[in-house]
């Protein structure tokens, strides 16, 4: 009987501290079959520091944190795409982070402020069928040069790591929703962006349409 207690309560507990919640399109696979190529947007980023954090950087630095954060997820997504693709199991073409940033800044948008676009507006500067936007949260950051940073000020003392991601893949030829995919974690969550957008990733994987 205790046994059986001490089961479920550890599987109440990792429930707490790990939620997934995924929609996927009614018509998701003729999406799919009308892509070819999908971008990664800088998705934008909050770190959320504790006061005692918070009083070692200005205003400027935090947010510049959080742009940092966001390339590096950016590429930290591109990366775990592009593995998928190695392996054959994703089903799309994925453009190159510095290819999507360029040519949203020869258009002269912010990289980090696009949301006054439609998706069907950034495709066609893309030349994409489907962009990934979204939504970042974290207790701590990933990104070498902020972590490092923040360690050094706070004596290597973070609060308890937890992150939120909120990620939407959306056609660019209508401005439809065609996944969303929600997932909180809270504990470990590795050692760079890398780390965490593979944990982030890993169990959601052969859910997304996109993918096989």
């Amino acid at each position: 009987m205790k046994k059986t207690l001490f089961i479920l309560g550890m599987l109440f507990t990792a429930a707490l501290f790990s939620q997934t919640k995924l929609y996927v399109h009614p018509d998701a696979d003729t999406y799919v079959a009308n892509t070819k190529t999908i971008a990664i947007l800088p998705l934008k980023v909050q770190v959320k520091l504790r006061p005692k954090e918070l009083k070692d950087f200005t205003s400027e630095q935090i947010v510049e944190m959080g742009k940092n954060e966001s390339l590096d997820i950016q590429k930290g997504m591109y990366s775990w795409f592009l593995t998928r693709k190695k392996r054959g199991t994703m089903l799309v073409d994925v453009q190159n982070p510095a290819r999507t940033n360029a040519l949203l800044k020869k258009a002269g948008i912010d990289i980090h402020e696009y949301d006054a676009y439609l998706p069907s507006e950034l495709g066609e500067i893309l030349g994409v069928e489907t962009i990934i936007t979204g939504f970042f949260e974290t207790s701590k950051p990933m990104s070498n040069g902020a972590a490092i940073g923040l360690a050094v000020l706070t004596g290597g003392m973070f609060a308890t790591s937890s992150a939120t991601m909120n990620m939407d893949f959306m056609s660019t030829t209508d401005d439809e929703l065609v996944v969303n995919y929600l997932k909180k974690v809270k504990g470990t969550l590795g050692t760079d962006a890398q780390d965490l957008i593979n944990k982030l990733m890993r169990k959601v994987s052969r859910r997304i349409p996109y993918t096989k």
